[in-house]
């Protein structure tokens, strides 16, 4: 669902909570699937009905597929990174334009898929949360559009 604002701020946390995805744009959040630059995509991993569960497991080369308005996309994940909500800096490389290189000019369609760290952080003893329930860390898996949109099955 998407929403103007940035990652985790409390429209997209009303969103998370409903359990689907939100997708923050605009001037401080990313760009719609498939458009040049960060697509954002944030949900809960432990709540909510978990919709990113799995997300850690994803290794490069594995498929993120999004569908939006009867088109399909599919991005190859190429990375991953962590962020850490109690830095400003952390949090700029995740919502850059290109992910983890803030100012640098994006050339290509990314998507940033990103989810609560919460079991690591607990394990690690580090039980700080900020005023929306966020533990610290979040685990954001980076991916580059593999392929032009192509119609979704039924269109």
């Amino acid at each position: 669902m998407p929403y103007e604002g940035t990652t985790d701020d409390w429209p997209g946390t009303r969103i998370q909570n409903r359990g689907v995805g939100a997708s923050p744009y605009g001037e401080n959040g990313g760009v719609g699937p498939g458009d040049i630059g960060n697509y954002l995509v944030t949900a809960h991993r432990l709540s909510s009905g978990g919709p990113l569960r799995d997300l850690p497991s994803l290794k490069n080369g594995d498929s993120v597929i999004v569908e939006e308005d009867g088109l399909v996309y599919e991005y190859e994940i190429t990375g991953t990174r962590q962020t850490s909500f109690r830095s400003d800096s952390s949090l700029a490389a995740q919502r850059a334009p290109v992910p983890g290189k803030p100012g640098v000019k994006p050339t290509q369609a990314m998507i940033t898929v990103s989810t609560c760290a919460t079991p690591e952080d607990d394990a690690a003893g580090n039980f700080w949360r900020d005023d929306r329930h966020n533990p610290e860390h979040r685990i954001d898996k980076i991916g580059v559009l593999k392929k032009a949109p192509s119609p979704a099955a039924g269109n």
